[in-house]
């Protein structure tokens, strides 16, 4: 089925921030947009706003001041629904209320002609539950931009239990055809990106509880060894300590409160002592004026090794020997299967973490796994009370040979990168296995939506079929609690190989 026809009339109903964005997307597309809004007057101001965006888009080059002024010709702002009539197609964008979108939709229903797709825009609520008042919910589907609408390329095409199969394919031909990347999806708590990011928050968030270290140390580490665009703290800050915190409450109670989306009683404090973040002038940082931003912990220079020994495939870190011949040191190779070690000159080990910690081994120094070994500019250590001062130090002045900077951490099963890469990809082959979404519509999700550098299924790939799996174990075995019990999807892939005849190995 093709994409609604330019000719054809949308409607927004709802003028805040993400309605006015959709209609302008719609608008530019070609389409006479309907803005409502049940307060009167909002509608006519939102169309004026719309007007006043379209003109800075052709101040900057980005639009020609011929369309802008048929655009702004096919805008028109209506009083009643009962305007609405003529529409092809109607997104809401209003409250996150249940009842109130039911009751929109509901009187839609009674105005809209019979080939009207109805979309909810909702980030929240199920879409399921919003069609389940309607008397026709197949042509009811979930169209989920993200803010600022205008700009982010993600739609995420909801299908909910009722919605027909003509009506998702159509909807997302629509958003094609307006110039976005839609994606499908059926209706599950968070749809993609809010079910599979938790993650990227709470892993941070568990690893400040634990004491492992300072927000500013845990997203430098994540941007500058992880390959993330921003840290978790400094996100949320943006994005709104109670937004954030509401969003993950909401998928967490959706999902029957598991373990998994277990919300952070550190934000949670946050929230409740009113520091929101950047709109509060204080969150995870503080933002008044003339207030100092905390520095991420950085060890100080100190002299590399003169040689190395491994022991085993670093796997993931294998990168490393080459880097570490470059800078000049000695690399010698050990046949001895003693497991996947660096050791150094102190006789202490230096191990790519692997969801253990280093209390449980005598003079052991762990390193945080990284998106790309060469291009990160930053590495986690970790240590314990036990480990070898000398280790440590030899172990820092290793990685600064190789011109990284150094954050020491805490003694934390996981570390930070490698924890939280582990759960989004254990999180996303549960998504596939479950129907939620394709593995291409799943990375393609993550990285346009909230610009992962990779999406997690590639992540999970690239890193091999057991290495989640394995790092999750060793967690679960010391924090029982559920949370990184790995799911059924992740075993699967991670045991059960089939051979080219069909025949599990």
């Amino acid at each position: 089925m093709t994409a609604i026809d330019q000719r054809r009339t949308v409607a927004v109903v709802g003028t805040g921030t993400m309605g006015q964005g959709i209609a302008q997307i719609a608008l530019v597309a070609g389409h006479l947009v309907r803005l409502y809004d049940a307060v009167p007057g909002r509608a006519a101001e939102a169309a004026d706003a719309i007007g006043a965006r379209l003109d800075r888009l052709v101040e900057k080059g980005r639009l020609d001041a011929v369309e802008r002024d048929a655009a702004r010709e096919r805008l028109h702002p209506a009083a009643d629904l009962a305007e609405l009539t003529d529409a092809a197609l109607v997104i809401e964008a209003i409250l996150e209320q249940l009842s109130v979108k039911q009751e929109l939709f509901t009187a839609l229903e009674e105005i809209v002609a019979d080939d009207c797709l109805l979309a909810t825009n909702t980030s929240s609520l199920s879409v399921t539950a919003v069609a389940g008042a309607l008397k026709h919910p197949g042509r009811f589907v979930g169209l989920h931009f993200f803010n600022p609408a205008p700009l982010l390329p993600l739609v995420e095409v909801v299908s909910g239990h009722a919605t027909d199969a003509a009506t998702a394919t159509r909807a997302w031909a629509t958003a094609a055809a307006w110039g976005k990347t839609p994606v499908r999806c059926t209706d599950t708590p968070g749809f993609i990106v809010n079910r599979i990011a938790r993650p990227f928050y709470a892993e941070a968030f568990a690893v400040y509880e634990e004491r492992g270290a300072e927000p500013a140390t845990i997203d430098a580490v994540l941007r500058e060894c992880g390959g993330f665009r921003m840290g978790p703290f400094e996100l949320t800050d943006l994005i709104g300590q109670d937004v954030n915190e509401a969003v993950t409450r909401s998928v967490w109670e959706s999902f029957f409160q598991s373990p998994k989306f277990t919300p952070s009683l550190a934000q949670r404090r946050l929230v409740e002592s009113g520091l929101h973040g950047r709109k509060s002038g204080r969150g995870w940082y503080p933002y008044e004026e003339g207030a100092i931003r905390p520095e991420p912990h950085t060890a100080p220079d100190t002299g590399p090794p003169s040689h190395i020994t491994v022991e085993g495939d670093l796997g993931p870190a294998r990168e490393l020997l080459a880097m570490i011949r470059e800078a000049g040191i000695t690399v010698r190779e050990s046949d001895e299967d003693q497991g996947t070690r660096i050791l150094l000159p102190s006789g202490g080990q230096l191990v790519l973490t692997d969801g253990q910690t280093s209390a449980e081994f005598r003079d052991v120094v762990y390193f945080d796994l990284a998106f790309d070994y060469r291009a990160a500019t930053r590495i986690a250590l970790s240590a314990s009370e036990v480990t070898e001062w000398e280790t440590l130090r030899q172990s820092i002045g290793l990685f600064q040979a190789l011109g990284k900077k150094v954050s020491v951490i805490g003694d934390v099963p996981g570390m930070i990168v490698a924890r939280t890469v582990a759960m989004l990809v254990d999180l996303a082959a549960d998504a596939v296995a479950k129907g939620v979404a394709s593995p291409a519509d799943i990375d393609t999700a993550m990285r346009l939506g909230v610009n992962y550098p990779l999406g997690p299924v590639e992540w999970g790939r690239r890193l091999g079929r057991a290495w989640a799996h394995e790092l999750l174990d060793e967690l679960h075995a010391r924090v029982p609690t559920g949370r990184y019990a790995a799911s059924l999807a992740l075993y699967r892939d991670s045991y059960v190989r089939m051979d080219k005849d069909g025949a599990g190995s």
